[in-house]
């Protein structure tokens, strides 16, 4: 199965997103218990491919514990380094995470995450830029170089807004003792941002891992009355999921299956009829006028990241 779970969700009450209905995630305790579920649900629905991170308050941990109870070595988690989650569960705090790309927190953040060993196959830099300059920090390649050669992991780095292909350009081009470091490369990927295309075809044929996220764009695939500039992209969305008799997020995920073939695409449900929602997308195959037509439904990454960049925590 190409689809995996990514734990953002999960692990943090509050999210970057665009909700249609309320959520009531006040409890931690009952949403902890529930985010546990869904990883269990995942996995009995098929999912093997976990994406995890220090970042997502209680994700990380929630996995770990997860994993007590699993003796199956096609579990593949991936976990990030490189954010702080600092909103401390609270739904009215007004910094919920903290960028910080330094080798003395790439050493603080392994220290927790090797316990997911020997599960653990994928370590990556959480949300690479040009900014944090982390792609030139030597100390910092050669740690994660060392992890590579000790633990046998795939190294990767997510990476997020308008420059994701130059960032990407960059990393294809570091070497560490001759031998190329980043081997997965998480990219946010779907009929709105549709960069990755730019640089597709030479992660294939250097053998890279694609994983795609965000291919719900936030929860801007779903019909809502603020963004009435993508009446034409609801239509449709619309139209397809009722030919297929699936829901738009099946159509999203689809699309990016079938546009960017052997990726891992994540899925963020949040609850198990989320999950059998988006695994629908594995039921259905879309033509190629279809996947042509979501392609014309493109914006630039300077208006995609910009909307992106005023959707609220909720």
């Amino acid at each position: 199965m190409n689809l995996g779970l990514g734990t953002a969700a999960l692990g943090r009450p509050q999210y970057i997103n665009v909700r249609t209905e309320e959520c009531d995630n006040s409890n931690l305790n009952t949403f902890r218990k529930q985010s546990f579920q869904v990883l269990e649900d995942a996995y009995q629905l098929g999912i093997r491919y976990f994406d995890t991170a220090p970042g997502y308050g209680l994700a990380e941990k929630l996995v770990l514990e997860w994993l007590q109870s699993k003796k199956d070595a096609t579990i593949e988690i991936a976990t990030k380094w490189g954010y702080t989650y600092t909103a401390n569960f609270d739904a009215k705090a007004t910094v919920h995470e903290v960028k910080e790309h330094s080798i003395g927190k790439l050493k603080e953040q392994w220290n927790f995450s090797k316990q997911l060993l020997p599960y653990l196959k994928v370590y990556q830099i959480h949300s690479a830029s040009l900014e944090t300059g982390v792609l030139e920090n030597t100390e910092v390649l050669e740690f994660l170089h060392k992890l590579k050669v000790n633990y046998q992991l795939k190294i990767g780095l997510s990476s997020t807004g308008t420059n994701q292909v130059e960032i990407i350009k960059k990393a294809l081009n570091i070497k560490i003792n001759g031998n190329f470091l980043f081997d997965v490369y998480q990219v946010t990927y779907n009929f709105l941002d549709q960069s990755l295309l730019k640089i597709t075809n030479e992660l294939q044929v250097k053998n890279k891992q694609i994983v795609i996220k965000e291919a719900l764009a936030n929860g801007r695939i779903f019909k809502n009355e603020k963004y009435n500039h993508y009446k034409n992209t609801y239509a449709i969305l619309e139209n397809l999921a009722k030919k297929y008799k699936v829901g738009v997020d099946a159509i999203s995920l689809q699309f990016c299956l079938q546009s960017i073939p052997n990726a891992i695409v994540l899925s963020g449900a949040s609850s198990k009829v989320q999950l059998q929602q988006n695994l629908l997308s594995q039921k259905i195959s879309l033509s190629n006028s279809e996947i042509q037509k979501l392609k014309s439904c493109k914006v630039s990454p300077e208006i995609y990241w910009n909307e992106r960049k005023n959707l609220s925590w909720n």
